[in-house]
């Protein structure tokens, strides 16, 4: 372990530990003792750079560590950020470039300003009189990104468009009443407001959404507990950032962007840990609004680039978010004014029963062998607005990842004059409809199947013409194609065929002969529906394949690029993959874009059941017979009960 750096910064124990305070502090104390910074300068966010694979895989337990702190910086009112970098323990600026006219994420102090600002501005207040409205405490305003649609007020300037709902109370749910039409544009680094246009008058929805359990009635009688007990404790082990479990290890990290990020994910066979996952993230996400009107049409969010899912962690003590016997893991992030914080309880961990794992009645014999199924869960929650968005990492007995996303919270609404029914906003109560809209997630998975050099196979069911090999009809084979460069590799589902890609090794050979493999298995997905030609589209690109394969690049972090905010689109995968590099044999990373396409119904309101998405990486070959044969069976007394 290194010695400590400036300051006393406590050393780490591993190259992929946690983000500390210390670091955090020491990172930038750093940059301010460089003199370029002034008192203008905020922080976008700072984090842990990934360490080089070589340090990873190389690194000897009680070695020194060498830690690189990114920090991206803005310097002043307008376009433009700085990419710092920060080694410890030493403390040295590493690096220091300056990007010219991009825009950071949306700051959170900016966004305070904008709505104190608008609030206060006399065009405003008047339309919110027009409305009936004088007490404008009352009022909630969100600000939301701008995206790019060649609006003045765009131009040189990073600006968020502001709409506005009621709250008849501190607690009101003000989503239930919008103030339609009213979008207010403000420049967020000057903290000006542009203009307030008004799109015209619309009542007030006339009833509240609240859904707290005192605004909703008597709660239901009959519900008797469930009760989770594991009276010998969880059968995981956590050692700092490192978890182990039931042959499985991992790290666990959170970055102010990408949220939960899981390392070196890897399975204990035959005595030596076979890696699976060098890096696993959400890279990227969009949610692109289907109502093509002046007061909605513009709405689009990238909730990963534009705000960051690690800034919007909620923790995880608020709610029972988790059940059972559970670890929860702190996550250190930093203020835009360069003081390091610390959410508690932002990861949780904990085991599930998920029924049958495998089982036989041997018919001659009478016996029934039967085995439970179980999970380790990862989890964190994002709450981005009116959404809240769980992420849950499984790892199952028999060598199976899962991620999940649990979609649930309040969804953006608008009203609607009486009588009328939006064409592309469905009603949801009276006189107020939600518009259409797509969740589309791109996870970034750096793959490491039994090595650093893997390809990609894509696998399908096809049936074969009737004819001397298919004398019945009935024949249908598995063709795999090999995806040999990244223009052929941009793909989508096709559920007909059972569609699915399969990572393999080919160095590396099972028993029967075959490389050792694990599949992406795609779940219900759709991709973009906003037209080529159309702003999202371009800002998007991600999103209109389901897969993409790029070869290993430390600096293609981001599925739309590091500075999404009002970009004008095209950067990201499609400008990587346009030079169609090879991918066979070599350090690969999949994306892999997944969702779903919301159309609201009365059930969504006024809080939305959750709604699932993801995927799952399953062995195909990886293990010589099913791994999960040795997984006791649970006695009868743990199964059945009077």
């Amino acid at each position: 372990m290194s010695d400590p750096g400036p300051e006393g910064v406590q050393p780490v124990d591993h190259p992929l530990a946690a983000l500390t305070v210390d670091e955090v502090s020491a990172a930038v104390a750093a940059v301010r003792a460089d003199g370029r910074l002034t008192t203008e300068a905020r922080f976008a966010s700072i984090s842990l750079e990934d360490p080089p694979k070589d340090e990873v895989r190389s690194f000897v337990p009680g070695g020194p560590v060498r830690r690189r702190i990114r920090l991206v910086i803005v310097p002043g009112p307008g376009l433009g950020v700085i990419e710092a970098v920060v080694t410890l323990p030493g403390g040295e600026v590493t690096s220091w470039e300056e990007v010219e006219g991009v825009r950071p994420a949306l700051l959170f102090e900016d966004s305070m300003y904008a709505i104190g600002a608008l609030k206060d501005h006399p065009d405003w207040q008047a339309a919110m009189r027009r409305r009936g409205i004088t007490d404008f405490d009352l009022v909630q305003i969100d600000p939301w990104p701008a995206g790019s649609f060649g609006s003045p007020h765009e131009e040189g300037r990073r600006i968020s468009r502001c709409i506005s709902f009621l709250r008849e109370h501190p607690f009101d749910n003000g989503y239930a009443r919008p103030v339609e039409g009213v979008i207010g544009f403000v420049d967020m680094g000057r903290r000006q407001v542009l203009e307030v246009v008004d799109h015209g008058v619309v009542p007030l929805p006339p009833e509240p959404g609240n859904y707290r359990a005192e605004d909703t009635g008597p709660p239901r009688p009959d519900l008797r507990p469930l009760e989770i007990t594991q009276p010998e404790g969880p059968s995981f082990v956590v050692d700092g950032n490192l978890i182990r479990w039931q042959h499985w290890s991992l790290r666990v990290t959170m970055d102010p962007a990408e949220g939960l990020v899981l390392h070196t994910v890897g399975y204990e066979d035959g005595g030596r840990v076979r890696p699976v996952l060098h890096r696993a993230s959400i890279s990227e996400m969009v949610v692109p609004y289907g109502d093509p009107g002046p007061v909605h049409g513009w709405k689009n969010a990238f909730d990963a680039g534009e705000w960051g899912l690690g800034r919007m962690t909620t923790s995880l003590a608020l709610g029972c978010d988790c059940l059972g016997v559970i670890h929860y893991l702190d996550a250190v992030f930093a203020t835009e004014q360069g003081h390091p914080y610390t959410v508690e309880h932002a990861v949780c961990l904990h085991e599930e029963d998920y029924g049958i794992l495998w089982k036989h009645v041997d018919m001659a014999t009478g016996r029934s062998e039967v085995r439970r199924s179980r999970r380790l869960v990862v989890s964190f929650i994002a709450t981005v607005g009116n959404y809240d968005y769980g992420y849950f990492w499984y790892f199952y007995l028999d060598g199976t990842i899962q991620l999940e996303v649990k979609l649930t919270g309040i969804m953006s609404t608008q009203a609607v004059p009486p009588g009328e029914t939006p064409r592309f906003a469905p009603l949801v109560a009276p006189q107020l409809a939600a518009p259409v809209h797509q969740h589309l997630f791109n996870v970034r998975l750096d793959v490491e199947v039994d090595g650093p050099d893997n390809a990609v196979e894509e696998v399908e069911a096809v049936p074969l013409d009737p004819g001397p090999d298919n004398p019945w009809g009935n024949a249908f084979e598995a063709v795999a194609t090999l995806l040999t460069s990244e223009a052929g590799a941009q793909r989508t589902t096709d559920p007909a065929r059972s569609r699915h890609w399969r990572v393999v090794n080919r160095a590396v050979p099972n028993r029967l002969g075959r490389p050792v493999a694990y599949k992406l298995v795609p779940g219900p997905t759709p991709v973009l529906l906003a037209s080529a030609g159309s702003s999202i589209a371009a800002r998007a690109g991600f999103a209109t394949r389901n897969l993409w394969v790029t070869p290993f690049d430390p600096a293609e972090r981001r599925a739309a690029g590091e500075y999404p905010n009002q970009h004008p689109g095209g950067d990201g995968l499609p400008r990587w993959t346009a030079a169609d590099r090879p991918l066979v044999d070599r350090d690969i990373v999949l994306w892999y874009t997944f969702g779903i396409t919301h159309l609201p119904r009365p059930e969504d309101w006024p809080v939305m059941p959750v709604e699932y998405a993801g995927f799952h990486l399953v062995p195909v070959g990886f293990f010589d017979r099913n791994p999960a044969l040795d997984v006791p069976a649970t006695t009868a007394g743990h199964c059945h009960s009077d």
